[in-house]
C-alpha cells in the first residue's frame, strides 16, 4: 500500500486548512505567551498523550525554565523523550524530567511538593473516549480518573497555587449525552467552583484527527495487521489537528480569565462524516475498497487478502450507548464572546457553584458506588441529578461489541 502524509492528508481531507486555525491568535499574543511562559516551570499530566504531548510542544516554543512530565503510559513517556530530543528545532530545558505515575498516586504528591513550585499545571489525564462506558465498574473508573481525582488535586494546589492552571474538557460536555461527556461535565463545575480562589480555564475542541486510540489511527494498525476496517456512515464531527489540540489548550490556558471555557470557532459545515474521510483516506493510499455486509464478510474476505486486492471495509449504522450524531461546544443558555479572538469562542458564565454543593454531589456518586448495591442506570440517575442537562443515550449495545 501507497504510505501516505498522515499531516498532509489532515489539512487536505479533513480539516481543509493549510495553516493552523489558531495561527492568528498565536501571532497576535506572542508576546503575552513569551511573558507567561519563558523561565517558567511546567507541569503537564497525561502529558504523553496526543494531546497533552501537543500541548507541551506548543509550550516549549517560548522557552520555558523548566518541564516536567507525568502519565502512566511509560512507553508514551519514552517516545515523548525521543520526538523532542531527536528534533532540531525544539527546545527543550535543561531541567526536563518524565515521571510515570498517576495524579492520584501518593508519590505523585511527594514529587509535587518535593520539586515545585509550578507556575503552569496543566492537566490532561482522562478518560476520553464513550467506548470506556460499558458498566458499572468502567464507569465507575472513569470518574474516578476525570472527576475525583481532579478533585484531591485542586485541593493540593490550593495551598500550591500555580499562576496558571488548565484542565481539558471535551465538546461531549455540552448536553452530553453519553456518560463520558457527563463525567467531563462534572469535571468543568467542579474546577469551577475552585475558579475564584486561582487561575483556571479549560477548553472543549472538537476530534483530534488520527489521535491515540482513535477511529482512524486504528486504521494505520489494521492496514499493518492486515484487519478489515469497519466505520459510521451516519456520524460526523468536527476535527482539528494534533498540532490545533495543543495550541488552543495552551491558549485557554494562558490568555483566558479564571472560570472561562474556550473552544475552536468552527462552523456546522466543518463537520465530516468518518465515511468521506474513510473514502478519501483509501483514495489517497491509492487502493480501492471493498463495501462488505457485515464484520464477518469483512473478517473473511481479509483472510484472503493480497497486495493490491480492494481492501475490505464495512460501513455500519451506529446504534451504540452514548453516541451522539453530530458535536456543539455551547448551549443557548451559555453566554458566548464571539469576539475576542480571531479563531476561540469564550463561555464566560460558566456556572460556578459553591465548593459545599460540589462535595456534596460527589458524596451522593462515591456512596452509591461505595455501597456495593448499584448498576450503571443508578450511576447515570445520580449524574441525572446533578447535571440537568444530561441525556443519557442507552441502547445496551458499546463500541467493544464492535470491531
Amino acid at each position: 500500500m501507497h504510505l501516505i502524509d498522515i499531516p498532509n492528508f489532515i489539512n487536505t481531507y479533513i480539516t481543509k486548512r493549510k495553516e493552523s486555525l489558531f495561527l492568528k491568535d498565536i501571532e497576535d499574543n506572542h508576546k503575552r505567551l513569551t511573558d507567561k511562559i519563558a523561565g517558567k516551570s511546567v507541569l503537564v499530566i497525561g502529558g504523553a498523550g496526543t494531546i497533552g504531548s501537543s500541548y507541551i510542544k506548543a509550550v516549549l516554543k517560548y522557552k520555558p525554565g523548566k518541564l516536567f512530565v507525568v502519565d502512566t503510559n511509560e512507553n508514551g513517556l519514552t517516545e515523548l523523550t525521543r520526538v523532542l530530543r531527536s528534533d532540531a528545532h525544539t527546545f527543550v530545558p535543561d531541567d526536563y524530567r518524565t515521571y510515570p505515575m498517576s495524579f492520584g498516586d501518593p508519590v505523585f504528591k511527594k514529587m509535587f511538593l518535593a520539586e515545585g513550585p509550578f507556575h503552569i499545571v496543566a492537566n490532561f489525564a482522562a478518560h476520553k473516549h464513550v467506548r470506556s462506558e460499558k458498566d458499572k465498574y468502567s464507569i465507575e473508573a472513569m470518574l474516578e480518573n476525570n472527576v475525583f481525582k481532579a478533585k484531591e488535586f485542586l485541593d493540593l494546589l490550593m495551598d500550591h497555587k500555580p499562576e496558571h492552571f488548565f484542565c481539558v474538557s471535551t465538546d461531549k460536555a455540552a448536553n452530553p449525552v453519553n456518560v463520558m461527556g457527563a463525567s467531563k461535565k462534572l469535571m468543568e463545575e467542579v474546577i469551577m467552583s475552585y475558579s475564584k480562589d486561582m487561575q483556571i480555564t479549560t477548553a472543549r475542541f472538537a476530534n483530534v484527527a488520527f489521535s491515540n486510540g482513535s477511529l482512524l489511527a486504528g486504521y494505520i494498525e489494521r492496514l499493518f495487521q492486515n484487519q478489515p476496517i469497519s466505520c459510521p456512515d451516519d456520524v460526523q464531527r468536527f476535527f482539528v489537528s494534533p498540532e490545533e489540540s495543543g495550541q488552543i489548550c495552551m491558549l485557554a490556558c494562558m490568555l483566558g480569565q479564571t472560570g472561562e471555557i474556550f473552544f475552536p470557532k468552527l462552523e456546522a459545515e466543518q463537520m465530516v462524516y468518518f465515511k468521506d474521510i474513510t473514502l478519501d483516506f483509501f483514495k489517497a493510499s491509492k487502493r480501492p475498497i471493498l463495501e462488505c455486509l457485515s464484520e464477518e464478510d469483512a473478517k473473511t474476505k481479509a483472510l484472503t487478502l493480497k497486495e493490491g486486492d480492494p481492501y475490505p471495509v464495512y460501513f455500519f449504522k451506529s446504534d451504540t450507548s452514548g453516541e451522539k450524531l453530530y458535536e456543539e461546544f455551547f448551549t443557548e443558555q451559555d453566554q458566548v464572546d464571539q469576539d475576542s479572538y480571531a479563531s476561540l469562542g469564550v463561555i464566560k458564565n460558566a456556572r460556578q457553584l459553591p465548593r459545599h454543593q460540589i462535595d456534596a454531589s460527589l458524596l451522593d456518586l462515591r456512596s452509591l458506588m461505595d455501597s456495593g448495591n448499584y448498576d450503571k442506570t443508578a450511576i447515570v440517575e445520580v449524574l441525572k441529578k446533578h447535571l440537568p442537562n444530561f441525556e443519557h443515550i442507552e441502547t445496551g449495545k458499546s463500541l467493544d461489541q464492535k470491531m
